[in-house]
């Protein structure tokens, strides 16, 4: 019988026992998720990235994830749950309901990124990726199970889930508004200006990368980019 890819044996893994949601985002416990990649391929190893920091644009951790020879990276900001990028300093920003303010970053929160960033790294690889794709079951088991079992599924996750990460361990996302739409005349749109305006010598191609791992910018304001840089 021919091998399994790796990605067609972890996509295969139904996780719905083991997610929990909060604030509409369903989660996924790092150690647990780490354990299921080993047990299926125990050559796979991690790295934790140098974390980058731009004074505009916050914090951005940064993993990759080698299994069976191919290595695959993934970047994810340091946000609060408000989707506001966390920096060294607190900040304040108006919003139509007053000020608000988002707290300097701790080292727990980048910590607690960092882990989140490799669960997405593995959902490259195949575990937990159709909880991204808006998908109720894995591949393997979504032909032949009634509509109606997903949701029971999820629902008999909950108690599983409670028990399945140690209090110390935090828990990583598997989906998630995780880009930030780009918007002019928002203090996310001042920040890239500045950002863009101080780091011109780097180029187009560069600043582009650096602002997608973050962003989903339209056609139309990568072009105003990229005429702030050619200016």
């Amino acid at each position: 019988m021919e091998k399994k890819s790796v990605f067609e044996r972890l996509s295969a893994i139904n996780v719905n026992d083991r997610v929990e949601k909060k604030d509409n985002l369903t989660y996924l416990s790092w150690a647990w998720a780490w354990s299921e990649v080993k047990k299926a391929c125990p050559d796979a190893t991690y790295k934790i990235m140098e974390t980058e920091y731009d004074e505009a644009l916050g914090f951005m951790c940064h993993t990759n994830v080698t299994i069976e020879g191919e290595t695959l990276e993934m970047w994810l900001p340091v946000m609060d749950g408000k989707n506001k990028s966390m920096k060294k300093h607190a900040y304040t920003y108006t919003t139509r309901y007053g000020e608000k303010e988002v707290e300097a970053a701790t080292s727990f929160d980048i910590n607690k990124t960092m882990m989140r960033c490799l669960v997405k790294n593995l959902a490259m690889f195949g575990l937990g990726i159709y909880i991204y794709a808006g998908e109720d079951l894995p591949e393997s088991e979504s032909a032949s199970a009634p509509k109606a079992a997903a949701p029971k599924a999820a629902t008999a996750a909950k108690a599983p889930a409670k028990a399945a990460a140690a209090p110390a361990q935090p828990a990583a996302p598997a989906v998630g508004p995780e880009l930030i739409e780009l918007k002019k005349d928002t203090d996310n749109w001042t920040a890239v200006v500045k950002y863009v305006t101080d780091n011109k010598d780097k180029g187009v191609e560069a600043i582009g990368k650096q602002l997608v791992r973050k962003y989903k910018i339209s056609p139309a304001l990568k072009k105003e980019i990229a005429n702030l840089i050619q200016s």
